[in-house]
């Protein structure tokens, strides 16, 4: 990079570190406030802040890489994660029914459900624990990829025998690490907002130079990486590598490392079940916080529909550095390695001093999901476990000295892993499909299930992960669907043997739980306390959400492919699959969003 652009990174990360420590002061009125912003911040911030979270350097790399090498197809594999397919049920009704439980973290929400005696305290004491280890597990991720991509451009040298890209995630995690712990969900939030116009910036530029000044030739090479290191070209065609329908098999060669997505369709399935059992029963960590913090049933449905939008933007800027990429390989030999097609793009094609918004821009990505991250996890430690079972008449300044503490220590775990995990895949996947899926059964099964308990969720989550990290630790290297199948097994059979060995929540608990959440699922002997005008309201709501998911889930993918189309330039696929969206945004529009006004009250 050029002076300037040096100066412009420079100038973004200081003001970055200054406006986070502008809010400290109001973050430290106590943890309501560090962890939750006294639930007061308005919804687009919220969804701004949401989808400069999600739009990580780590995730982008990733995307790009199968996009590069699989064409626009590939955009199916990341339906596992990267697409964020979450959303729509979060947008629908899991974004409003955690809103309405009014509490900081998972954790404690398992108290709300549970009760607070001890099975309730086991609940939520093991939520805390997981949610803590794949906070650091996603901690190490986003090292990872802000690693590989700052590394390529701010030339950090190795030294104490450690990589320039371990010094380099360093630099910038500490950075984002000062404002975080000095202003809580405040600072994430309005930083996130100044970043996500960065993000918006570089997003626009990257897709309008793609589309102006980039030609695909008919023929040309990518890249797939090899399971046993290096890599392999393959040819393609451009009629091939710009549809975005699948293929129900891939031809990929056996040593290639991407030859485990060869059974494609079943690839999907399997992530569109994954996705159907995740969405449906809520997330934790950084995305549900921002529900906790909303001031309404209707906030919570706006921020996530604008949350979604501006993240419709991201696969559009995906297609274009690959379609860069694309054509950079025709000039200057193909990109070797697809993980960093992204770095190469944005160092190579992109003139100086835009080359510094861009970097800045793509740091703020990071930045951005990496703070969110570690508010949400500290969280778990203060709320769930310090304050609930360590010291219960901790004062609000103790609190704040453990939020902080938390903070660092999670960050400190997360680059220590780094130091073992190099690929962002194997980490990704791995999170994705197999530690998460540790979680999913109970996770869902909480919602749906009256009889359910805290012994259920608690047995149910330990065995999943346990199986998790036995099947990372002996048989590596499987498919992401043999990972996941080992995981949600041994938490479902987890889940059965807990519950069934204590009684079910108390009567008066699972009352207020129903009362104030509404779900759909098994609550027959809950309900029949409820008034039959009551429940035939709950009723009439469930039935919209449950017809609008139908639309919200094809209209989120849809949205996303669109703009991969427009920026590629396939017109024959681009004018089908506007139609389509048109008609899921009418659909979704009558069933869903003209109702977002409307609660249930029940008193």
């Amino acid at each position: 990079m050029a002076l300037i652009d040096y100066l412009i990174v420079v100038v973004y990360l200081t003001s970055m570190v200054l406006v986070g420590l502008y809010f400290s002061k109001k973050a430290s009125q106590g943890i309501n406030s560090y962890f939750l912003g006294e639930r007061g911040m308005p919804w687009w911030a919220l969804g701004a802040s949401g989808m400069a979270s999600n739009l990580d350097i780590s995730g982008t790399m990733i995307n790009t890489a199968f996009v590069f090498a699989l064409g626009l197809s590939g955009f199916f594999i990341e339906i596992r994660g990267g697409v964020t397919l979450i959303m729509a049920f979060l947008m629908i009704f899991q974004g409003k029914w955690n809103r309405r439980a009014m509490v900081m973290t998972l954790a404690e929400w398992m108290s709300f459900r549970f009760g607070k005696d001890r099975q309730g305290d086991v609940a939520r004491l093991v939520a805390a624990v997981s949610v803590i280890i794949v906070t650091i597990a996603m901690i190490t991720y986003f090292a990872i990829g802000a690693g590989k991509f700052v590394g390529e451009f701010l030339g950090i040298p190795s030294f104490w025998g450690l990589s320039s890209e371990f010094w380099a995630a360093t630099l910038m995690i500490v950075l984002a690490m000062i404002y975080t712990v000095a202003s809580g969900l405040y600072g994430v939030v309005w930083t996130d907002v100044f970043q996500g116009v960065l993000i918006f910036f570089t997003i626009i530029y990257i897709c309008v130079l793609a589309f102006t000044q980039f030609n695909l030739p008919e023929v040309f090479n990518v890249s797939v990486p090899l399971k046993e290191g290096g890599f392999l070209t393959l040819p393609t065609t451009k009629e091939a590598w710009t549809s975005v329908i699948p293929h129900w098999k891939l031809n990929l060669p056996p040593e290639s490392a991407y030859s485990i997505y060869n059974l494609f369709g079943i690839a999907i399935l399997f992530y569109l079940l994954k996705v159907t059992l995740e969405g449906s029963g809520g997330t934790s960590q950084y995305m549900i916080q921002r529900f906790f913090a909303s001031r309404s049933d209707r906030e919570a449905g706006l921020l996530s529909l604008f949350w979604t939008f501006l993240l419709g933007f991201r696969w559009p800027f995906i297609a274009a550095i690959a379609m860069m990429g694309v054509v950079f390989g025709t000039q200057q030999g193909v990109i070797a390695d697809p993980e960093k097609v992204l770095p190469v793009v944005v160092n190579q094609l992109v003139p100086i001093g835009l080359k510094g918004l861009m970097v800045a821009g793509l740091m703020a990505a990071a930045m951005s999901t990496f703070d969110s991250t570690v508010n949400a996890g500290a969280a778990y430690w203060v709320k769930d476990i310090y304050q609930a079972y360590i010291n219960p008449k901790a004062t609000e300044k103790t609190l704040m000295l453990h939020s902080r503490l938390a903070s660092v220590g999670i960050v400190v775990l997360g680059l220590g892993f780094m130091l073992i995990i190099k690929n962002i895949n194997e980490i990704w996947g791995w999170i994705t499909s197999s530690l998460g899926a540790g979680m999913l059964i109970p996770t869902l099964a909480r919602w749906y299930w009256w009889r359910m308990n805290g012994y259920g969720f608690a047995v149910g989550t330990i065995a999943g992960m346990v199986a998790a990290i036995i099947q990372k630790t002996f048989i590596p290297g499987v498919p992401e669907y043999v990972s996941f199948t080992i995981a949600t097994l041994a938490s479902l059979v987890g889940l059965i043997v807990g519950t069934y060995s204590g009684p079910p929540a108390k009567e008066e608990v699972l009352f207020e739980f129903y009362k104030r959440t509404r779900p759909f699922g098994f609550w027959g002997p809950v309900r029949k306390k409820l008034g039959p005008e009551v429940l035939a309201q709950i009723d009439k709501e469930n039935r919209r959400d449950i017809l609008s998911t139908f639309f919200a889930v094809p209209w989120q993918i849809v949205l996303f492919l669109t703009g991969m189309t427009l920026i590629v330039r396939r017109w024959d696929e681009f004018w089908i699959l506007s139609f389509v969206l048109m008609g899921l945004s009418i659909a979704l529009y009558f069933s869903w969003f003209r109702h977002l006004s409307t609660e249930v009250k029940v008193d």
